[in-house]
């Protein structure tokens, strides 16, 4: 695919949830973000959604997590939201998230209209490879952004679990770059959520005709 452009808001605000306290997004013009201070339960309007509800309590290594409470129903409600709102919700590749929420596996719908991408972060400037899945609503696969596919290895890894050789294996990426967005995918990630903002207006244009 080519290579992505820059994104383009114009007059669309994008509503990030579940950000960093020192998120990417905030850097990025029109994005509305709510971080851990700015509580995203706080969040009421219908506005198009960008959201990373946290993972740990879902993801392969749960079993080791200690989230907070609460922490686990956040994915929950983010995709309530989405699906009322329309948006794209993040979360690793292996995230129990889609089977107990009844997420559509790619290649299929779901009741909302929501499908399921499956991208690498290398692709958009991740040092390690970092398997992702993304849950969307409002938009069709044709119309999201093009986007490049990297065939280089990448140059680290998510962890150093037991088993590998520390000796001769990627290094780890840091914690904080785990927790991380790079900038190319959180452009990516808004340009969807602008590109499902003009397909509503279309609609509701077409609806008041």
């Amino acid at each position: 695919m080519n290579a992505p452009a820059k994104i383009n808001n114009g007059n669309c605000n994008v509503n990030v949830l579940f950000a960093c306290k020192d998120s990417i997004y905030k850097s990025i013009p029109n994005c509305d973000v709510y971080d851990i201070n700015r509580n995203a339960l706080t969040f009421d309007s219908n506005g198009v959604i960008v959201a990373h509800p946290p993972c740990r309590a879902w993801a392969s290594l749960r079993h080791c997590a200690k989230p907070r409470v609460g922490e686990k129903e956040l994915a929950l409600l983010a995709i309530n939201k989405i699906r009322t709102n329309g948006g794209v919700l993040e979360h690793p590749h292996r995230s129990t998230l889609w089977p107990v929420a009844g997420l559509p596996e790619p290649n299929s719908r779901d009741e909302f209209g929501g499908w399921t991408l499956i991208v690498n972060q290398h692709w958009f400037g991740h040092r390690a490879e970092k398997r992702t899945r993304l849950y969307i609503v409002g938009i069709e696969p044709k119309d999201i952004p093009d986007y490049s596919i990297r065939l280089d290895k990448p140059t680290h890894t998510v962890g150093l679990w037991s088993g590998r050789n520390r000796e001769t294996c990627r290094p780890s990426i840091s914690k904080r770059e785990y927790e991380a967005t790079p900038l190319e995918f959180a452009n990516f990630l808004c340009e969807i959520a602008v590109r499902i903002q003009v397909a509503k207006k279309d609609a509701q244009l077409r609806a008041a005709v």
